[in-house]
């Protein structure tokens, strides 16, 4: 995933640059994610390409859950947002429920 964001082999999906923009989420900070993160769950069975959840932090050091997939030699960028301790627990790589 870092070398294709590296090479900037992306696919921007609309409802990641929606949330994005609701969220106050930078390009930048999605970027910085995808460098400084680490899969902390994986889904074999998402169409139309698996995908993975990352846990990463934002060029302000604010961490970031970035749902993203690789396919056809490409970065998918799917959703990205700010976790909370209500749904994670507080190293947000493990979900409370």
């Amino acid at each position: 995933m870092r070398n294709l964001v590296q090479s900037e082999n992306i696919i921007w999906r609309d409802h990641i640059l929606v949330r994005m923009s609701q969220r106050n989420i930078s390009i930048s900070d999605v970027m910085n994610c995808v460098k400084t993160g680490e899969i902390i769950e994986e889904y074999p069975n998402d169409y139309p390409y698996p995908s993975v959840l990352i846990l990463g932090r934002t060029c302000k050091d604010v961490i970031l859950h970035l749902v993203c997939a690789e396919g056809q030699g490409k970065a998918w960028m799917i959703t990205v947002y700010e976790p909370d301790t209500i749904e994670w627990f507080e190293d947000f790589k493990k979900r409370r429920k």
